[in-house]
């Protein structure tokens, strides 16, 4: 089976000046749409669910909007534990939690509903690009807001010239791929 990191480097596109110019948008829909490419990410990923013997320690997979929680559900059934989405302000229903905060060209609210942790859920947080760490950081907030810890951060690429791990302090980060 390819490498997760061959199938990433095979199937992400760079999009110029997208969303805005200046940005360059790194283009995920191949690898989703590659059967072999998205398997070896989800077990790659997926690894950071699970200790040195391949136990999994964590006890829910949560995956920031939109396209974390497309990989994220595959790495939750995986893991054999639950999935829960961490959505855009307005899009889920029910008592959420909210946390604003700072992107690298913009500012968005992402929400959590409130009983989507038990106190105590050990918790994986997956997303597709670490970039300034704004969107994992406020997860984060939100997982704690729930009354879960987030035990790492996997993650198909890692942007190293941009701040993201910096924000994460001790918590334990995977990338697939750092450019």
């Amino acid at each position: 089976m390819e490498s997760a990191a061959a199938a990433i480097g095979r199937l992400v596109v760079d999009v110029p000046d997208y969303p805005e110019p200046g940005v360059v948008f790194k283009d995920i829909m191949p690898l989703l749409a590659d059967p072999q490419g998205l398997a070896a990410v989800v077990v790659a990923l997926a690894s950071a669910g699970r200790d040195e013997r391949g136990d999994v320690v964590v006890d829910k997979v949560v995956g920031m909007e939109a396209r974390g929680f497309i990989l994220a559900a595959p790495v939750a059934l995986a893991l054999g534990v639950g999935f829960v989405p961490v959505r855009k302000a307005g899009k889920l229903p029910r008592d959420t939690h909210a946390v604003s905060y700072a992107l690298e060209y913009g500012e968005a609210t992402l929400e959590m509903q409130r009983d989507s942790l038990i106190d105590g859920d050990r918790v994986l947080l997956v997303d597709d690009v670490l970039a300034t760490g704004g969107t994992a950081a406020a997860t984060r907030d939100l997982v704690a807001a729930c009354g879960g810890s987030v035990s790492g951060l996997a993650v198909l690429m890692e942007l190293s010239f941009l701040p993201g791990r910096a924000t994460f302090g001790d918590v334990p980060i995977t990338s697939v791929v750092v450019a």
